[in-house]
């Protein structure tokens, strides 16, 4: 049997630049993600103000979270809040990037319009729809009541039956163009081979959607539904720029508790602690949706 010879100091030293190379992202990945999540890991464990208040409390705040209905209730909104937007990211994502992928005069130009929305900052969305469905000098009223479909003016925000689906509704605009481009990439990348063989068999356009198009973009809707969903369910600036989670708690998503907790409560061990929980779920999302969309 051929005994592996050991690793000479000039191959050590040939693999020291790469090292180097990787260095900068490697200090700066530490520096903006590890260290947080370790100092926020220590702060869970205390009782404190981060100024004069340094109470250590272990891990009550993760027991009293798991045990009390109020974090449950969050959780449950907020994984709601997620699973409408991701789907609705989807539908519309799927349905614009099979139109933009045929061929017809002015094709970039519409591409690059749809990809707009994912352009702006959350925070301008959050305002620019908060101030359209304003009750009093909002464009959609003005629309609707002038095409008949409203007789009062609706606070769309303001009541908590509609001010969920109007965020709903505003975060699926928000965020499908990444869908729809990273499907569109996928769409490029199948062989129109593939097409052509369906074709010669008699199969519809519905067909080769559901047995071509489908399969070869399922590692793509995998790796787009991961990020997609992670990315949602800890979504703030928008929703907190339209409603900052009223009326009441109707979009009080769990990132806007954890921001409560900590900026008005001033109680951020708890914030913190939440924080981690968030991250475990966001895990769990993660593995769970490979687990099942697993490509053997």
């Amino acid at each position: 049997m051929r005994v592996p010879r050991a690793t000479s100091p000039s191959a050590s030293r040939r693999s020291l630049p790469g090292y180097l190379f990787i260095a900068p992202a490697a200090v700066v990945l530490a520096a903006l993600i590890i260290y947080p999540m370790i100092d926020g890991a220590y702060i869970s464990l205390f009782n404190t103000n981060l100024v004069t208040k340094w109470q250590f409390v272990g891990l009550r705040y993760y027991i009293q979270a798991l045990t009390q209905a109020e974090f449950y209730r969050s959780v449950l909104l907020t994984l709601e809040f997620m699973v409408l937007v991701v789907i609705g990211h989807f539908i519309l994502g799927l349905l614009l990037a099979s139109l933009l992928n045929k061929k017809f005069f002015g094709r970039t130009f519409f591409r690059v319009l749809f990809l707009l929305p994912w352009l702006f900052p959350e925070s301008v969305i959050g305002l620019l729809f908060a101030w359209i469905a304003n009750p009093v000098y909002g464009i959609l009223n003005a629309f609707l009541k002038s095409a008949g479909l409203i007789s009062t003016q609706v606070a769309w925000l303001g009541t908590a039956s509609l001010a969920f689906p109007s965020v709903v509704v505003t975060c699926i605009w928000k965020g499908y163009p990444l869908v729809m481009t990273m499907m569109l990439a996928g769409m490029q990348s199948i062989s129109p081979d593939l097409y052509e063989a369906a074709r010669i068999d008699g199969a519809s356009g519905w067909r080769q959607f559901l047995h071509v198009t489908l399969p070869g973009l399922r590692p793509i809707i995998v790796t787009t539904m991961v990020l997609d969903s992670i990315w949602w369910f800890k979504q703030f600036t928008t929703v907190y720029a339209m409603t900052a989670g009223g009326p009441g708690t109707a979009t009080s998503l769990i990132s806007l508790s954890i921001f409560r907790s900590a900026f008005t409560d001033l109680r951020f061990g708890k914030a913190a602690a939440w924080g981690i929980l968030v991250l475990v779920i966001c895990y769990l999302i993660s593995r769970i949706q490979r687990a099942v969309m697993r490509d053997d």
